[in-house]
């Protein structure tokens, strides 16, 4: 019997409590209703923005109860981001899984940091990577003893602004590690290409997911939005969240 995909949703920053819990209550359904188990995503710092002018989120302190919040209403497992070592170990006391971001996946003691929380590590693979050069990250994490590691692909990158997915990443990914996910929201970005902030297409999402589905990834990652063009980031690769059941009901068959 071959396994359950994985699914990843929620909004790219935390925005406010209505948002997460309109998210949440909307994960919970489908959940209930196909037999999925979502896990509920959402970052409390936006660390990486194109301008300083950008909105980052409610902080760690804030962002966390928020996210426990989450959890404890809805029972739904929760994966947020790091930047920092030293956000590892609070992270770690409220979430399931911890993301290492793309440009930080070589970062030695983010790595460490993440694996010494005792929780799964999901490793994006930085822009500039082959699937086959996350061994190295992956090495990293394991020897700190991490006991689970998921590698994610998002897109490499392609001249000025743009992306492009090469779909041979996630079957050599996973020889490295026997879960890879596919970011089918941040492969679609144009990165820094909109006037100040980063661009892209959210048409393409549902082929992104697809795709990677023929390729054996083991789960999607989805960045959703009940009006995704009013977020206050990824505002243009956010999926609108009455679009996430159908897509997830088609990647189930």
């Amino acid at each position: 019997m071959s396994q359950k995909a994985i699914f990843i949703a929620g909004p790219c920053v935390i925005e406010s409590a209505e948002l997460l819990d309109t998210v949440a209550r909307k994960l919970v359904e489908i959940n209930e209703k196909h037999g999925t188990n979502i896990i509920f995503k959402a970052s409390f710092d936006k660390a990486n923005r194109t301008s300083i002018r950008s909105f980052r989120g409610p902080g760690l302190d804030r962002g966390l109860q928020m996210l426990a919040d989450i959890k404890t209403n809805f029972g739904l497992r929760i994966l947020t981001d790091i930047h920092e070592a030293w956000q590892a170990k609070p992270v770690g006391e409220v979430c399931d899984v911890i993301q290492i971001p793309a440009f930080l996946c070589r970062q030695t003691d983010l790595l460490v940091a993440a694996a010494h929380t005792g929780r799964t590590v999901n490793i994006k693979k930085a822009q500039f990577l082959s699937g086959r050069d996350m061994r190295y990250p992956v090495e990293k994490a394991c020897d700190a003893g991490a006991r689970e590691v998921w590698l994610t692909e998002r897109g490499n990158m392609m001249g000025y602004n743009n992306l492009v997915v090469d779909f041979r990443n996630i079957p050599d990914m996973l020889d490295i590690v026997p879960t890879v996910i596919m970011d089918c929201t941040h492969s679609v970005q144009r990165p820094g290409g909109s006037d100040g902030k980063t661009g892209g297409d959210r048409r393409f999402v549902p082929q992104m997911a697809k795709a990677a589905k023929a390729f054996g990834a083991s789960g999607y990652f989805f960045e959703v939005h009940p009006t995704p063009d009013e977020g206050l980031s990824d505002a243009a690769n956010m999926l609108e969240l009455d679009k996430l059941e159908q897509l997830i009901v088609e990647l189930m068959k």
